[in-house]
């Protein structure tokens, strides 16, 4: 508790002859004392991650491949004081994930974040290593394909699914620059820019153009990309298994202000199962939150 005695009259009273001495040394006392609160009620210093961490050398349905690279990307710096030196609570929570570093920016990268404020590069970027994964599919084209890596894990989460009865459709996988352009210019034509904006990505800033993220449907068919779709059995069953297989639901309940995007509960994203085990058990909800990403609700 620290207290205001600025002008001198707390605790006044005039001194008797036999208490100066004791008097001296009180004082003494409290000149340690008050250096002692004076820190105890200096505000704290905060650190804020850098919003642009390097990479490494060498709608609905859905926002939104390749090889992962294992050598360490850099981590997001801290703004520094020369007074108090950052603390480890200031690093974001990626800065201690097992297992190999990835880039951020890279889109042959599992870790690549695209967002509202990170635009993939190119834009036109395709995976090397698109491919149609054994599963139950509810779409076909290229919306069938993901990247080698995503298909894989895909499968294995698929069939564990299935094995509790579970079964689950590929609604909606990879999307092109140019089909990316016809969807969303269909969501403007029909709702208005600022509409389409937050139902489904700009052209080069989807997540399915990346092949690591798909859209997931019923086996009924029921509630495919509407909001009742989380209450169905594919739905209730990825959000508490997915993570197992490396995936994480992308745009939670309730975190639109950070992801740019409502609740889809049909929208996975494969990050690896390192990550993906790690944010649930710290009970982390975005990509952008894990890797100390600053929140990109809107295009800049």
């Amino acid at each position: 508790m620290c207290y205001d005695d600025t002008d001198g009259a707390f605790g006044r009273q005039s001194p008797s002859p036999d208490a100066l001495s004791r008097r001296a040394f009180s004082r003494l006392l409290l000149a340690g004392t008050s250096l002692a609160a004076l820190s105890a009620c200096a505000p704290a210093q905060s650190f804020t991650p850098s919003g642009t961490p390097g990479s490494t050398p060498g709608p609905t349905p859905g926002m939104g491949g390749g090889t992962p690279t294992s050598s360490p990307s850099a981590t997001p710096t801290p703004a520094t004081s020369s007074a108090v030196p950052p603390s480890a609570a200031a690093r974001p929570p990626s800065a201690a994930a097992p297992g190999p570093h990835h880039s951020l920016s890279d889109p042959t990268s599992p870790w690549v974040i695209v967002n509202k404020h990170r635009p993939l590069s190119p834009a036109t970027f395709v995976p090397p290593d698109l491919v149609r994964p054994a599963v139950r599919l509810a779409t076909s084209g290229e919306a069938a394909l993901l990247n080698s890596t995503t298909a894989a894990a895909a499968e294995k989460m698929f069939a564990a699914a299935a094995a509790e009865g579970v079964i689950m459709t590929l609604a909606s996988g990879y999307r092109s620059f140019a089909t990316q352009t016809a969807t969303y210019g269909s969501y403007v034509n029909s709702r208005g820019r600022a509409e389409a904006d937050t139902a489904s990505a700009r052209p080069g800033h989807s997540e399915h153009q990346t092949g690591w993220a798909f859209d997931i449907g019923d086996g009924s068919g029921a509630d495919a990309f509407t909001p009742q779709f989380k209450d169905r059995p594919a739905a209730m069953w990825a959000k508490a298994n997915a993570h197992r297989f490396g995936f994480v639901v992308r745009y939670p309940w309730m975190l639109h202000k950070i992801t740019g995007y409502f609740y889809e509960p049909w929208h996975l994203r494969f990050i690896g199962t390192e990550v993906a085990k790690d944010m649930s058990a710290r009970g982390i909800g975005t990509l952008e939150q894990y890797f100390g990403l600053e929140a990109a609700p809107a295009y800049l």
